[in-house]
Protein backbone atom coordinates (compact mmCIF):
# COMPACT_ATOMS: atom_id res chain seq x y z
CA UNK A 1 0.00 0.00 0.00
CA UNK A 2 1.55 3.29 -1.56
CA UNK A 3 1.45 5.78 1.41
CA UNK A 4 2.98 9.40 1.98
CA UNK A 5 2.36 11.59 4.62
CA UNK A 6 3.64 15.29 5.46
CA UNK A 7 4.25 16.25 8.43
CA UNK A 8 4.18 18.97 10.44
CA UNK A 9 2.32 22.12 8.04
CA UNK A 10 0.05 24.53 8.76
CA UNK A 11 -3.01 22.82 6.91
CA UNK A 12 -5.44 25.59 5.48
CA UNK A 13 -8.48 23.92 3.66
CA UNK A 14 -11.42 26.18 3.11
CA UNK A 15 -13.96 23.55 2.04
CA UNK A 16 -13.79 22.02 5.76
CA UNK A 17 -12.81 25.26 7.92
CA UNK A 18 -9.75 23.53 8.97
CA UNK A 19 -6.59 25.89 9.55
CA UNK A 20 -4.06 24.58 11.71
CA UNK A 21 -0.86 22.67 12.28
CA UNK A 22 -1.60 18.74 11.53
CA UNK A 23 -0.42 15.66 9.28
CA UNK A 24 -1.73 14.56 6.03
CA UNK A 25 -1.97 10.97 5.29
CA UNK A 26 -2.32 9.55 1.94
CA UNK A 27 -2.59 6.11 0.78
CA UNK A 28 -3.55 4.30 -2.24
CA UNK A 29 -4.14 7.98 -3.88
CA UNK A 30 -6.80 9.17 -1.17
CA UNK A 31 -6.45 11.25 1.52
CA UNK A 32 -6.97 8.97 4.63
CA UNK A 33 -6.53 10.64 7.50
CA UNK A 34 -5.45 14.49 8.67
CA UNK A 35 -4.43 14.99 12.49
CA UNK A 36 -1.81 15.89 15.33
CA UNK A 37 0.89 13.94 15.31
CA UNK A 38 0.14 10.82 13.03
CA UNK A 39 2.36 7.62 13.21
CA UNK A 40 4.57 7.29 9.99
CA UNK A 41 3.60 4.03 10.11
CA UNK A 42 5.82 2.51 6.48
CA UNK A 43 4.71 5.81 4.65
CA UNK A 44 6.77 8.05 2.52
CA UNK A 45 7.46 11.16 5.03
CA UNK A 46 7.47 14.63 3.88
CA UNK A 47 8.85 17.04 6.62
CA UNK A 48 6.87 20.18 5.81
CA UNK A 49 9.31 22.98 6.74
CA UNK A 50 8.40 25.93 9.37
CA UNK A 51 5.97 28.80 7.62
CA UNK A 52 4.92 26.59 4.72
CA UNK A 53 1.37 25.72 3.90
CA UNK A 54 -0.23 22.32 3.13
CA UNK A 55 -3.18 22.94 0.68
CA UNK A 56 -5.33 21.63 -1.50
CA UNK A 57 -4.63 21.02 -4.84
CA UNK A 58 -4.62 23.67 -7.02
CA UNK A 59 -6.54 23.33 -9.91
CA UNK A 60 -6.50 25.84 -13.31
CA UNK A 61 -9.52 26.14 -14.99
CA UNK A 62 -8.76 27.93 -17.87
CA UNK A 63 -5.10 26.74 -19.93
CA UNK A 64 -4.40 25.90 -24.03
CA UNK A 65 -2.15 22.79 -23.56
CA UNK A 66 -1.68 23.20 -28.04
CA UNK A 67 -1.73 19.44 -28.40
CA UNK A 68 -2.82 17.89 -30.93
CA UNK A 69 -1.57 20.27 -33.63
CA UNK A 70 0.08 22.89 -32.17
CA UNK A 71 2.96 21.16 -30.47
CA UNK A 72 5.36 23.75 -31.70
CA UNK A 73 3.94 25.85 -28.69
CA UNK A 74 3.44 23.42 -25.99
CA UNK A 75 2.91 19.62 -25.43
CA UNK A 76 0.60 17.88 -23.05
CA UNK A 77 3.86 16.80 -21.09
CA UNK A 78 5.41 20.37 -21.62
CA UNK A 79 1.98 21.89 -20.23
CA UNK A 80 1.77 19.66 -17.34
CA UNK A 81 5.13 20.30 -16.20
CA UNK A 82 4.81 23.55 -16.18
CA UNK A 83 1.12 23.56 -14.17
CA UNK A 84 3.27 21.35 -11.24
CA UNK A 85 6.17 23.52 -11.08
CA UNK A 86 3.56 26.28 -10.89
CA UNK A 87 1.95 24.23 -7.90
CA UNK A 88 -1.30 22.94 -10.16
CA UNK A 89 -2.25 19.53 -9.27
CA UNK A 90 -4.91 19.65 -12.37
CA UNK A 91 -5.72 21.79 -15.43
CA UNK A 92 -8.77 21.83 -17.68
CA UNK A 93 -7.55 22.75 -21.34
CA UNK A 94 -9.62 24.71 -23.86
CA UNK A 95 -10.79 22.82 -26.94
CA UNK A 96 -9.26 25.45 -29.81
CA UNK A 97 -6.50 23.00 -30.69
CA UNK A 98 -5.94 21.68 -34.43
CA UNK A 99 -8.19 19.81 -34.83
CA UNK A 100 -10.64 21.39 -32.89
CA UNK A 101 -11.70 19.42 -29.80
CA UNK A 102 -15.50 18.84 -31.18
CA UNK A 103 -16.19 15.19 -30.56
CA UNK A 104 -15.53 12.02 -28.30
CA UNK A 105 -11.59 11.18 -30.37
CA UNK A 106 -10.10 14.25 -29.94
CA UNK A 107 -10.87 14.21 -25.65
CA UNK A 108 -9.92 10.79 -25.78
CA UNK A 109 -6.42 11.68 -27.16
CA UNK A 110 -6.42 14.42 -24.85
CA UNK A 111 -6.83 12.30 -22.03
CA UNK A 112 -4.22 9.07 -23.10
CA UNK A 113 -1.47 12.03 -23.76
CA UNK A 114 -2.33 12.78 -20.13
CA UNK A 115 -1.78 9.85 -18.38
CA UNK A 116 1.40 9.47 -20.44
CA UNK A 117 2.58 12.21 -18.71
CA UNK A 118 1.67 11.53 -15.59
CA UNK A 119 2.11 14.89 -13.99
CA UNK A 120 -0.83 16.81 -13.64
CA UNK A 121 -4.72 15.78 -14.17
CA UNK A 122 -6.11 16.69 -17.51
CA UNK A 123 -9.37 17.17 -17.89
CA UNK A 124 -10.59 18.03 -21.30
CA UNK A 125 -13.02 21.09 -22.27
CA UNK A 126 -15.31 20.42 -25.22
CA UNK A 127 -16.46 22.89 -28.26
CA UNK A 128 -19.79 24.24 -27.95
CA UNK A 129 -20.10 24.35 -31.92
CA UNK A 130 -18.70 21.85 -34.54
CA UNK A 131 -15.43 23.47 -35.21
CA UNK A 132 -16.07 26.39 -33.11
CA UNK A 133 -17.68 28.04 -35.87
CA UNK A 134 -20.98 28.67 -34.26
CA UNK A 135 -22.66 27.36 -36.61
CA UNK A 136 -23.79 23.99 -35.47
CA UNK A 137 -23.75 22.58 -31.68
CA UNK A 138 -21.23 19.60 -31.25
CA UNK A 139 -22.64 16.57 -29.44
CA UNK A 140 -22.42 17.47 -26.00
CA UNK A 141 -23.56 14.49 -24.64
CA UNK A 142 -21.09 12.40 -26.46
CA UNK A 143 -18.13 14.77 -25.68
CA UNK A 144 -19.36 14.74 -21.78
CA UNK A 145 -19.09 10.65 -21.90
CA UNK A 146 -15.56 10.79 -23.50
CA UNK A 147 -14.40 12.60 -20.37
CA UNK A 148 -15.39 17.23 -21.40
CA UNK A 149 -16.34 18.52 -17.99
CA UNK A 150 -17.48 21.95 -19.62
CA UNK A 151 -17.79 23.52 -23.28
CA UNK A 152 -16.69 26.58 -24.92
CA UNK A 153 -15.68 28.05 -28.19
CA UNK A 154 -13.10 29.68 -25.92
CA UNK A 155 -10.57 32.30 -28.30
CA UNK A 156 -14.18 33.08 -29.80
CA UNK A 157 -17.63 33.92 -28.05
CA UNK A 158 -20.29 31.38 -28.54
CA UNK A 159 -21.41 33.19 -31.73
CA UNK A 160 -25.17 33.82 -31.25
CA UNK A 161 -27.94 34.57 -28.58
CA UNK A 162 -29.70 31.06 -30.16
CA UNK A 163 -27.11 28.49 -30.21
CA UNK A 164 -25.81 30.11 -26.81
CA UNK A 165 -29.99 29.19 -25.42
CA UNK A 166 -29.27 26.06 -26.76
CA UNK A 167 -25.90 24.85 -25.72
CA UNK A 168 -26.75 26.24 -21.71
CA UNK A 169 -30.07 24.53 -21.98
CA UNK A 170 -28.16 21.12 -23.39
CA UNK A 171 -25.41 21.34 -20.59
CA UNK A 172 -27.81 22.30 -18.26
CA UNK A 173 -29.02 18.38 -18.63
CA UNK A 174 -26.05 17.04 -18.52
CA UNK A 175 -25.13 19.28 -15.63
CA UNK A 176 -22.27 21.16 -16.71
CA UNK A 177 -21.06 24.72 -17.34
CA UNK A 178 -20.64 26.71 -20.31
CA UNK A 179 -17.60 28.80 -20.22
CA UNK A 180 -17.45 31.58 -22.64
CA UNK A 181 -15.24 33.99 -24.26
CA UNK A 182 -17.05 37.26 -24.31
CA UNK A 183 -16.74 39.30 -26.84
CA UNK A 184 -18.40 41.38 -29.60
CA UNK A 185 -16.74 40.77 -32.50
CA UNK A 186 -18.26 43.54 -34.48
CA UNK A 187 -16.85 46.39 -31.42
CA UNK A 188 -13.85 44.57 -31.41
CA UNK A 189 -13.16 44.44 -34.94
CA UNK A 190 -9.20 44.14 -35.28
CA UNK A 191 -8.06 45.55 -32.69
CA UNK A 192 -5.44 44.90 -30.77
CA UNK A 193 -4.81 46.81 -27.55
CA UNK A 194 -7.70 48.44 -25.04
CA UNK A 195 -8.72 51.30 -26.42
CA UNK A 196 -7.86 53.71 -24.99
CA UNK A 197 -4.96 57.08 -24.62
CA UNK A 198 -2.01 54.15 -25.01
CA UNK A 199 -3.16 52.41 -27.86
CA UNK A 200 -4.15 55.90 -29.30
CA UNK A 201 -0.68 57.38 -28.40
CA UNK A 202 1.25 54.59 -30.08
CA UNK A 203 -1.38 53.70 -33.09
CA UNK A 204 -2.88 50.40 -32.08
CA UNK A 205 -6.49 49.08 -33.12
CA UNK A 206 -8.22 49.52 -30.12
CA UNK A 207 -11.10 47.49 -28.34
CA UNK A 208 -13.46 48.95 -25.75
CA UNK A 209 -14.44 47.10 -22.56
CA UNK A 210 -17.83 47.38 -23.63
CA UNK A 211 -16.98 44.74 -26.74
CA UNK A 212 -16.85 42.20 -23.99
CA UNK A 213 -19.56 43.21 -21.14
CA UNK A 214 -22.22 43.27 -24.10
CA UNK A 215 -21.74 39.34 -24.52
CA UNK A 216 -21.26 39.15 -20.77
CA UNK A 217 -24.74 41.04 -20.28
CA UNK A 218 -26.82 38.39 -23.15
CA UNK A 219 -24.92 35.72 -21.43
CA UNK A 220 -26.48 36.49 -17.89
CA UNK A 221 -29.75 36.99 -19.16
CA UNK A 222 -29.57 33.43 -21.16
CA UNK A 223 -28.75 32.27 -17.89
CA UNK A 224 -31.60 33.03 -16.88
CA UNK A 225 -33.73 31.76 -19.06
CA UNK A 226 -32.76 28.59 -19.30
CA UNK A 227 -31.51 28.36 -15.53
CA UNK A 228 -28.03 26.70 -17.36
CA UNK A 229 -24.56 27.81 -15.78
CA UNK A 230 -22.81 30.45 -17.40
CA UNK A 231 -18.97 30.98 -16.70
CA UNK A 232 -17.37 34.14 -17.31
CA UNK A 233 -13.60 33.15 -18.78
CA UNK A 234 -10.71 35.82 -18.20
CA UNK A 235 -13.27 38.60 -17.31
CA UNK A 236 -10.65 42.16 -17.40
CA UNK A 237 -13.72 45.47 -18.04
CA UNK A 238 -15.36 46.54 -15.28
CA UNK A 239 -18.80 46.76 -16.57
CA UNK A 240 -18.48 42.99 -17.30
CA UNK A 241 -17.89 43.03 -12.70
CA UNK A 242 -21.02 45.09 -12.35
CA UNK A 243 -23.05 42.52 -14.77
CA UNK A 244 -21.72 39.28 -12.81
CA UNK A 245 -22.68 40.96 -9.33
CA UNK A 246 -26.15 41.68 -10.99
CA UNK A 247 -26.48 38.49 -12.49
CA UNK A 248 -25.38 36.74 -8.66
CA UNK A 249 -28.04 39.36 -6.75
CA UNK A 250 -30.75 38.03 -9.06
CA UNK A 251 -30.01 34.74 -8.12
CA UNK A 252 -28.88 33.40 -11.36
CA UNK A 253 -25.94 30.55 -12.57
CA UNK A 254 -23.47 32.96 -13.19
CA UNK A 255 -19.53 32.42 -12.20
CA UNK A 256 -16.49 34.31 -13.16
CA UNK A 257 -12.82 33.65 -13.25
CA UNK A 258 -9.88 36.59 -13.73
CA UNK A 259 -6.19 36.06 -14.79
CA UNK A 260 -3.65 37.30 -12.61
CA UNK A 261 -2.35 39.73 -15.31
CA UNK A 262 -5.24 41.36 -15.71
CA UNK A 263 -5.48 42.49 -11.74
CA UNK A 264 -1.79 43.21 -11.90
CA UNK A 265 -1.13 44.98 -14.94
CA UNK A 266 -2.75 47.78 -17.06
CA UNK A 267 -2.84 48.97 -20.26
CA UNK A 268 -0.02 52.07 -19.35
CA UNK A 269 2.72 49.11 -19.59
CA UNK A 270 2.61 49.47 -23.21
CA UNK A 271 3.86 52.71 -23.49
CA UNK A 272 6.94 51.15 -21.34
CA UNK A 273 10.70 51.05 -21.82
CA UNK A 274 10.16 48.32 -24.20
CA UNK A 275 7.34 49.94 -26.45
CA UNK A 276 5.11 47.79 -29.05
CA UNK A 277 6.40 44.16 -26.06
CA UNK A 278 4.03 41.48 -27.80
CA UNK A 279 4.62 39.66 -24.45
CA UNK A 280 1.70 42.45 -23.49
CA UNK A 281 -0.63 41.38 -25.79
CA UNK A 282 -3.49 39.35 -24.79
CA UNK A 283 -7.33 38.94 -25.26
CA UNK A 284 -8.87 40.39 -23.78
CA UNK A 285 -6.21 43.26 -23.26
CA UNK A 286 -4.69 44.82 -20.53
CA UNK A 287 -7.00 47.31 -19.72
CA UNK A 288 -6.85 50.48 -17.65
CA UNK A 289 -6.55 51.27 -14.42
CA UNK A 290 -10.12 51.55 -13.00
CA UNK A 291 -10.71 47.98 -14.51
CA UNK A 292 -7.79 46.40 -13.04
CA UNK A 293 -9.52 47.85 -9.53
CA UNK A 294 -13.00 46.66 -10.21
CA UNK A 295 -10.77 43.33 -10.82
CA UNK A 296 -9.34 43.66 -7.68
CA UNK A 297 -12.51 44.83 -6.03
CA UNK A 298 -14.38 41.82 -7.30
CA UNK A 299 -11.41 39.47 -5.38
CA UNK A 300 -12.23 41.08 -2.01
CA UNK A 301 -15.43 41.21 -2.09
CA UNK A 302 -16.49 37.43 -3.50
CA UNK A 303 -17.62 38.25 -7.23
CA UNK A 304 -14.57 36.77 -8.27
CA UNK A 305 -15.25 33.08 -8.32
CA UNK A 306 -12.19 31.59 -9.58
CA UNK A 307 -8.42 32.98 -10.27
CA UNK A 308 -7.39 31.07 -13.51
CA UNK A 309 -4.27 31.85 -15.60
CA UNK A 310 -5.53 31.81 -19.26
CA UNK A 311 -2.04 30.41 -19.87
CA UNK A 312 -1.68 30.73 -23.50
CA UNK A 313 1.44 29.58 -25.40
CA UNK A 314 2.91 31.02 -28.17
CA UNK A 315 6.53 30.15 -29.98
CA UNK A 316 9.11 32.66 -29.61
CA UNK A 317 9.05 33.07 -33.49
CA UNK A 318 5.57 34.18 -33.40
CA UNK A 319 5.85 36.41 -30.95
CA UNK A 320 8.73 38.43 -32.44
CA UNK A 321 6.72 40.40 -34.78
CA UNK A 322 4.57 43.46 -35.10
CA UNK A 323 2.18 44.13 -32.15
CA UNK A 324 -0.54 43.95 -35.09
CA UNK A 325 0.67 40.51 -36.03
CA UNK A 326 1.41 38.69 -33.12
CA UNK A 327 -0.73 36.20 -31.36
CA UNK A 328 -2.75 36.98 -28.43
CA UNK A 329 -1.75 35.08 -25.54
CA UNK A 330 0.97 34.63 -22.51
CA UNK A 331 2.31 31.91 -20.42
CA UNK A 332 0.71 31.95 -16.75
CA UNK A 333 1.14 28.43 -14.95
CA UNK A 334 4.88 29.13 -13.31
CA UNK A 335 3.77 32.50 -12.26
CA UNK A 336 0.16 32.61 -10.65
CA UNK A 337 1.25 31.57 -7.00
CA UNK A 338 3.76 34.53 -6.28
CA UNK A 339 1.86 36.95 -8.05
CA UNK A 340 -1.39 36.00 -6.41
CA UNK A 341 0.84 36.31 -3.32
CA UNK A 342 2.53 39.30 -3.49
CA UNK A 343 -0.49 41.47 -5.35
CA UNK A 344 -3.15 40.22 -2.94
CA UNK A 345 -2.26 38.04 0.52
CA UNK A 346 0.58 39.94 1.35
CA UNK A 347 -0.79 43.72 -0.31
CA UNK A 348 -3.33 42.97 2.71
CA UNK A 349 -6.09 42.74 -0.16
CA UNK A 350 -7.02 39.11 1.26
CA UNK A 351 -6.61 36.47 3.33
CA UNK A 352 -4.67 33.28 2.57
CA UNK A 353 -7.60 31.34 2.88
CA UNK A 354 -9.37 33.03 0.63
CA UNK A 355 -6.87 33.00 -1.76
CA UNK A 356 -6.81 29.08 -1.70
CA UNK A 357 -10.41 29.11 -2.12
CA UNK A 358 -9.52 31.09 -5.63
CA UNK A 359 -7.31 28.80 -6.75
CA UNK A 360 -8.36 25.14 -5.54
CA UNK A 361 -12.03 25.17 -3.70
CA UNK A 362 -14.13 27.06 -6.00
CA UNK A 363 -12.33 25.75 -9.11
CA UNK A 364 -13.21 22.74 -8.12
CA UNK A 365 -16.87 23.48 -7.11
CA UNK A 366 -17.34 25.65 -10.85
CA UNK A 367 -16.45 23.09 -12.86
CA UNK A 368 -18.04 20.02 -10.89
CA UNK A 369 -14.59 18.61 -10.47
CA UNK A 370 -12.76 15.92 -7.59
CA UNK A 371 -10.65 17.50 -5.12
CA UNK A 372 -10.39 21.30 -4.04
CA UNK A 373 -10.76 19.77 -0.30
CA UNK A 374 -8.05 17.99 1.75
CA UNK A 375 -11.08 16.08 3.66
CA UNK A 376 -10.49 12.48 4.53
CA UNK A 377 -11.55 10.60 1.01
CA UNK A 378 -10.86 13.39 -1.40
CA UNK A 379 -8.27 12.97 -3.86
CA UNK A 380 -4.64 12.98 -2.39
CA UNK A 381 -3.74 15.84 -4.44
CA UNK A 382 -1.66 18.60 -1.92
CA UNK A 383 0.11 21.73 -2.77
CA UNK A 384 2.65 22.70 -0.42
CA UNK A 385 2.82 27.10 -0.62
CA UNK A 386 6.08 28.89 0.66
CA UNK A 387 4.15 32.23 1.73
CA UNK A 388 7.94 33.92 2.23
CA UNK A 389 9.64 32.90 -0.69
CA UNK A 390 11.82 34.90 -2.90
CA UNK A 391 10.75 34.25 -6.42
CA UNK A 392 12.86 35.88 -9.52
CA UNK A 393 10.90 34.94 -12.24
CA UNK A 394 13.11 34.16 -15.33
CA UNK A 395 11.23 33.48 -18.14
CA UNK A 396 14.23 30.90 -19.97
CA UNK A 397 13.97 28.31 -16.45
CA UNK A 398 9.96 28.06 -17.28
CA UNK A 399 9.14 24.53 -17.49
CA UNK A 400 6.41 25.42 -20.48
CA UNK A 401 7.78 24.95 -24.49
CA UNK A 402 6.95 28.49 -24.55
CA UNK A 403 8.40 31.96 -22.40
CA UNK A 404 5.95 34.71 -23.44
CA UNK A 405 5.88 36.13 -20.01
CA UNK A 406 5.49 39.80 -19.33
CA UNK A 407 6.53 39.04 -15.91
CA UNK A 408 10.05 38.43 -17.21
CA UNK A 409 12.53 39.30 -14.28
CA UNK A 410 9.70 40.41 -11.07
CA UNK A 411 10.44 39.81 -7.66
CA UNK A 412 7.96 38.67 -5.93
CA UNK A 413 7.46 36.98 -2.41
CA UNK A 414 5.61 33.44 -2.27
CA UNK A 415 6.24 30.36 -3.98
CA UNK A 416 5.35 26.56 -4.35
CA UNK A 417 7.70 23.64 -2.41
CA UNK A 418 6.13 20.92 -3.81
CA UNK A 419 3.69 19.14 -5.92
CA UNK A 420 1.15 16.17 -4.53
CA UNK A 421 -1.06 14.61 -7.11
CA UNK A 422 -2.43 11.19 -6.11
CA UNK A 423 -0.19 10.64 -3.34
CA UNK A 424 2.88 11.36 -5.10
CA UNK A 425 5.75 14.30 -5.29
CA UNK A 426 5.83 15.48 -8.93
CA UNK A 427 7.14 18.46 -8.24
CA UNK A 428 10.00 19.73 -5.74
CA UNK A 429 11.36 23.05 -5.74
CA UNK A 430 15.02 22.88 -5.53
CA UNK A 431 15.73 26.48 -4.89
CA UNK A 432 17.84 26.12 -8.84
Amino acid sequence: MASLILKGGRVVDPATGVDGMMDVLIEDGIIRKIGRDLPVGGAEVFDVPKGAIVAPGLIDIHVHLREPGQEHKETIATGTASAVAGGFTAVACMPNTDPVNDHAGITEFVLARAREAGLARVYPIGAVSIGSKGDQLAELGEQKKAGCVAFTDDGRPVATALLMRRALEYAGMLGVPIIDHCEDPSLKGDGVAHEGIYASVLGLRGIPGAAESLMVERDVSLAELTGGHVHIAHMSARQSIRAVRAGKARGIRVTCEVAPHHFTLTDEALDGPVKYDTSLKMNPPLREAADRDAMLEGIVDGTVDVIATDHAPHHADEKMVEFDRAPFGIVGLETAVPICFDRLVHAGKIPLGRLIELLSTNPAKVMNLPGGTLAEGAPGDVTVLAPDMKVTVRASALRSKSKNTPFDGWELRGGVLATVVGGTIVYRNTGS
